[in-house]
């Protein structure tokens, strides 16, 4: 990779290889270089193709470049570990990640949401969220996890190759419905099923309205507000029920705990703060987990020593190697690519001055496979990440700093569980077919096949387990 840094001021001439056309292109006294392709063509393209156009724009400009995506704002992109550690160690005041957020992410999780708010009040949630998401309160919910998966997979098809992403999609969302939101009767289990995930299957087109506010009034674009409506209603009578609860203290859903906490002055969340957090919960728990199972699987079939190990530990509850199965698919196939910090005033990053309003987003699948961080980068090796931790400035699927995900425990768990069920009740058939590319999907990576696997059997597994 080209690290070197074009001068202030300099001019030079530039070629874009993905139209095979020649620019003449001035770098500004303030922003790294970027492509000088029209606004419109760098969205698509980052729509389009958005590892390779980042990758391609890394080679030609070096460790920190420029994007400028139009209304959706100027975005530099940061590949260099120390570039990105200082931005995680950054002022919160100046580098706000619910304020990046918050332009496709707050119409949807609400103004409130730990993910879209920023200073004192993103301080407040957090904390009243965080013994939720504790390791030892997570473990408590691994259980159902597991219940909820075998029920689901001990009903794929043997011999029929299928999509394997929508199947675990199902799973996630059970696992949100039940150890998030606490439902347990299938009145209130088919009212949430059937709510919550119109809310948040949100394609490209649905996501204009958030940029274009002007269109929600529009056809198709006002269905949003219906839908809006009735996932509230239905996750409203959940928040309800909870308060009402006399078993609460003894429940270990993150709803009662979310319900039951206090702030420094004694003031529990509102109504309205329950709801933008579940949603939160939702959107950032259930499609995102599924996903990085799924790009698990799609590894693992192409990957028959891998799959046998991994394979191995699932029977053998070897929880290391599948956390590090976990931790190796997030590096390899990242779901969530984008990390933003919007700068509220001007800041020196990656050795340049940048203005306010500037994205700042460290480049994730460069970061996850370079050389010069990963030694055989495109391998799937979950070798590397067994008995050590990820180094927090080059594995970023959960952010980074003091915005790190607060349900990384959660969502990790969640993924190992699943898989070690997975391995254990059916075998995979291995594959020689093309890896699948990737697609984007919201605001997400996911395998553009869905996951294609295909069963050979299921397995019995021993009732004392």
């Amino acid at each position: 990779m080209n690290h070197q840094l074009v001068r202030h001021g300099d001019q030079k001439r530039r070629d874009v290889s993905l139209l095979g056309r020649t620019y003449d292109h001035r770098v500004s006294a303030t922003l790294p270089p970027g492509p000088p392709l029209p606004a419109f063509l760098q969205v698509v393209l980052m729509f389009w193709r958005p590892e390779r156009f980042l990758e391609l724009c890394a080679r030609r400009y070096g460790r920190a470049f420029t994007l400028r995506l139009g209304r959706i704002g100027t975005y530099v992109y940061l590949t260099d570990p120390e570039d990105i550690r200082a931005v995680f160690r950054g002022d919160a005041q100046t580098f706000h990640a619910g304020e990046a957020n918050g332009l496709f992410l707050e119409p949807v999780l609400g103004s409130s949401s730990v993910l879209v708010t920023d200073g004192p009040v993103h301080q407040r949630q957090r904390r009243l969220m965080m013994p939720a998401f504790h390791g030892d309160s997570v473990a408590t919910l691994a259980p159902v996890m597991a219940e909820i998966a075998a029920h689901e997979i001990d009903t794929w098809p043997v011999g029929a190759t299928f999509a394997c992403r929508p199947r675990l999609s199902s799973i996630t969302l059970e696992v949100i419905l039940r150890t998030v939101i606490g439902a347990e009767d299938e009145v209130s289990l088919r009212g949430l099923r059937e709510a919550l995930p119109p809310l948040v299957d949100l394609d490209l087109l649905a996501l204009m309205q958030f940029a274009l506010p002007q269109l929600r009034s529009k056809w198709p674009w006002k269905r949003f507000r219906a839908i809006e409506e009735r996932a509230n209603a239905v996750l409203l009578a959940e928040i309800i029920r909870s308060r009402a609860d006399p078993d609460l203290e003894s429940r270990s859903d993150v709803l009662s705990k979310l319900v039951q906490a206090r702030d420094d002055t004694g003031a529990p969340m509102t109504d309205g703060e329950l709801r933008d957090q579940l949603v939160t919960l939702l959107i950032a728990g259930h499609e995102t987990t599924a996903t990085g199972l799924a790009w698990a699987i799609e590894r693992l079939v192409r990957n028959p020593t891998v799959l046998e190990r991994t394979r191995r530990a699932a029977v053998e509850n070897d929880d290391s190697y599948l956390d590090a199965v976990v931790a190796e698919t997030l590096r390899v196939r990242p779901v969530v690519p984008d990390i933003n910090r919007r700068l509220t005033r001007s800041a020196r990053v990656g050795g340049h001055i940048l203005p306010e309003g500037t994205m700042v987003d460290p480049a994730i699948p460069i970061v996850h496979k370079s050389p010069v961080n990963y030694e055989e980068p495109l391998r799937f090796l979950p070798e590397r990440f067994v008995g050590r931790q990820p180094d927090p400035a080059l594995w970023l699927p959960f952010g980074g700093g003091n915005r790190r995900c607060l349900g990384a425990s959660f969502a990790s768990t969640e993924m190992r569980v699943i898989l070690k069920e997975v391995l254990r009740r059916v075998e995979l058939d291995t594959t020689n077919e093309r890896d699948e590319p990737a697609k984007v999907r919201h605001v997400t990576l996911v395998p553009r096949h869905g996951a294609r696997v295909r069963v050979l059997r299921h397995l019995r597994v021993a009732s004392n387990e």
